[in-house]
């Protein structure tokens, strides 16, 4: 037996507003579900991206999310798209550092309001065909 694909990621921000601004306006992802306070959910692609506030999660009994800390989430683009994506970061005052990979292509690492570490790069750095 083998698991399949990564469904879920999260990351932690303690404000999830802004989190929520970011990954809306910026990242133009679409809102699944919320629980203010606690938690926004949004869909990406076939894969879901959930964001927690700690402070709150931390405190429930049993709660798997209950971490703090920055994290790392990286996206897969085409290839033709990625200097689309730095204009477009840059337009929304988004700090972005390129790195070129050794083995073949670019990644661009920037980060949320959380200080999350957020990458999007093509599915190439790790020999993966699209």
């Amino acid at each position: 037996m083998k698991v399949d694909r990564i469904l879920e990621t999260s990351l932690y921000a303690g404000d999830l507003a802004a989190a929520e601004a970011f990954y809306t306006l910026v990242l133009g992802m679409e809102v699944y579900g919320r629980v203010e306070g606690r938690h926004v959910f949004f869909r990406c692609g076939a894969s879901m991206f959930l964001v927690f506030n700690p402070s709150t999660t931390e405190q429930e009994k049993d709660s798997p999310h209950g971490c703090r800390g920055r994290g790392h989430a990286a996206w897969a683009v085409a290839e033709g798209d990625l200097d689309a994506w730095a204009r477009h970061l840059d337009q929304h005052g988004v700090h972005v550092r390129e790195h070129v990979w050794p083995q073949g292509g670019r990644s661009l690492y920037f980060s949320d309001p959380a200080g999350n570490s957020l990458e999007i790069t093509t599915s190439s750095i790790w020999g993966i065909s699209s």
